[in-house]
């Protein structure tokens, strides 16, 4: 994965993912810390990359993009194309419409983007539920405000979500 992590961190380096402010210091430090936590909850190296590049097409919850939907040739270049898959899926996330949908063992993703509607591989969803833990967590830890605003909420996401999280993911949440 040494190669991947290097051209993913030089890649969002050149998008200016170290000069984006995000809760923490910098948009590129909170996607360093997101990958430390799914290396730490023993994710694979895919989704550890798609961790690390989660924000590059923006996310419903971080209006920007560091890459255009057209450069996503880029991005699997950097990332290779299963991490990049996941990264699209996470970008692309209808959050008001997936949410609701995380308890159920099939879940359907709707699109941002196109408004399509699709059930992912169950690999999919995992890894994008475990980003998401991931994510929230490293959020509400440097951002007290957004943690006693979104905390309730995001515990019982996590709570709903625990049948595609990993048992240390599952945990880390219990205890925070």
């Amino acid at each position: 994965m040494s190669g991947e992590l290097e051209r993913a961190e030089a890649l969002l380096v050149e998008t200016g993912a170290g000069e984006l402010p995000h809760p923490g210091g910098t948009l590129l430090a909170h996607l360093r810390r997101v990958r430390e936590l799914l290396a730490e909850w023993g994710a694979p190296a895919p989704v550890q990359l798609a961790g690390l590049c989660h924000a590059a097409y923006g996310t419903d919850g971080f209006g920007v993009a560091l890459l255009d939907l057209e450069e996503r040739a880029r991005l699997v270049e950097a990332i290779g194309p299963a991490a990049e898959s996941l990264v699209y899926l996470y970008g692309s996330c209808d959050r008001s419409a997936v949410y609701p949908r995380l308890d159920q063992s099939e879940v359907a993703f709707t699109d941002r983007f196109t408004g399509a509607t699709t059930v992912p591989a169950e690999w999919l969803v995992r890894g994008f539920v475990e980003i998401t833990a991931a994510n929230e967590l490293d959020v509400v830890t440097h951002n007290a405000e957004l943690a006693a605003e979104h905390g309730p909420a995001l515990h019982e996401l996590m709570r709903r979500a625990r049948r595609h999280l990993s048992p240390a993911a599952a945990a880390r949440w219990e205890a925070t």
